[in-house]
């Protein structure tokens, strides 16, 4: 017996719900946005969908480390070891890396290849995101236009996929918090990814599927820049570089989480409490609150960043949670 899906006839309908979308209905007669894709409802098989974006996420991760990140960091270190030593006299095949440099280099060939995955996703993923914002009526600064015509029941099919394949990524880092070493904020590290995770599963259910996505790309802009910054630093990428990544960070990171984001918990203020029962509204509310103070926290950190570099003049370094605790 083959699924019912037209998208999915090519699979038992035991397994369609892992690689296609599920719950497929009819569009609207008027879409506002999406005209000529496919729509979607809500369902738990959607879960399964989830599962096997986890599983392609961590197999893409651990391809990517091992064929690609460690090797070409490793050989990059080396060949700066290697231009170190011809710079202080030394020939470089004559002395063999002592046991400090070669655990410096191991450790910043794991720390590189670390944040390899997550210079390949956002950027990815930040692109589609917009593509998505771009073709619903989203704009800036007006934040009406996300609650017209609540409740969003229905979704379109690029939607859906951006929200499921979102979904699976910050899930899949709840894992890899425990598989990496562990960092000086590991903890708040956990606690926002639980945070979206949730608010991603009650905006999801709640058909606030708008907001969300508004969200989810106001949260990957700076994250394009954090990760290539740190990766630039452990392979020993002239400071300037690094510094330069740095402060894209720090602009993308206040506007988009201090200013707009804020913005948008304002708008949930005025708009929600008239769409769903208050008990509902409140956790939320709260959980988006929970997650600006988690960002303040980390804009701390980042400002002593800042003001080590203006009064030292030391490069940035130690960016939220660069060094193992």
């Amino acid at each position: 017996m083959l699924a019912s899906s037209p998208s999915g006839e090519w699979l038992p309908p035991y397994l369609a719900p892992f690689f296609v979308l599920s719950h497929r209905t009819d569009p609207p007669e008027h879409p506002d946005s999406f005209q000529g894709w496919p729509h979607y409802l809500p369902g738990p098989q959607d879960i399964c969908f989830i599962i096997t974006c986890m599983a392609f996420m961590a197999i893409a991760r651990d391809i990517l480390r091992i064929y690609i990140f460690e090797p070409f960091a490793e050989w990059r270190l080396m060949q700066n070891l290697n231009e170190k030593r011809l710079a202080a006299g030394k020939k470089a095949n004559g002395h063999s890396p002592s046991k400090q440099e070669l655990r410096h280099i191991h450790r910043s060939v794991l720390r590189f290849a670390e944040q390899g995955w997550s210079a390949v996703y956002y950027p990815i993923q930040f692109c589609f995101g917009v593509y998505v914002n771009y073709s619903l009526p989203t704009q800036l600064f007006n934040y009406r236009p996300l609650w017209d015509g609540y409740p969003h029941v229905l979704v379109a099919g690029p939607l859906k996929f951006y929200y499921l394949t979102q979904t699976a990524f910050y899930t899949h880092q709840i894992l890899i918090l425990h598989a990496e070493a562990p960092r000086k904020d590991h903890y708040q590290m956990l606690a926002h990814h639980i945070i979206t995770v949730f608010l991603m599963a009650v905006s999801y259910y709640f058909h606030f599927t708008r907001v969300g996505s508004f969200i989810m790309v106001l949260m990957d802009t700076c994250d394009i820049f954090l990760p290539i910054a740190k990766m630039m630093r452990y392979v020993e990428v002239p400071q300037a570089v690094c510094d330069s990544l740095f402060a894209l960070f720090v602009v993308s990171w206040f506007f988009t989480r201090h200013i707009v984001f804020l913005l948008v918990i304002v708008s949930v203020w005025y708009y929600v409490p008239a769409l769903i029962p208050i008990q509902y509204f409140w956790m939320f509310w709260g959980s988006l609150a929970a997650l600006q103070v988690i960002q303040l926290f980390w804009f701390g950190t980042i400002i002593q960043v800042i003001k080590r570099v203006v009064t030292t003049g030391e490069g940035a370094s130690d960016v939220r949670s660069d060094d193992e605790d």
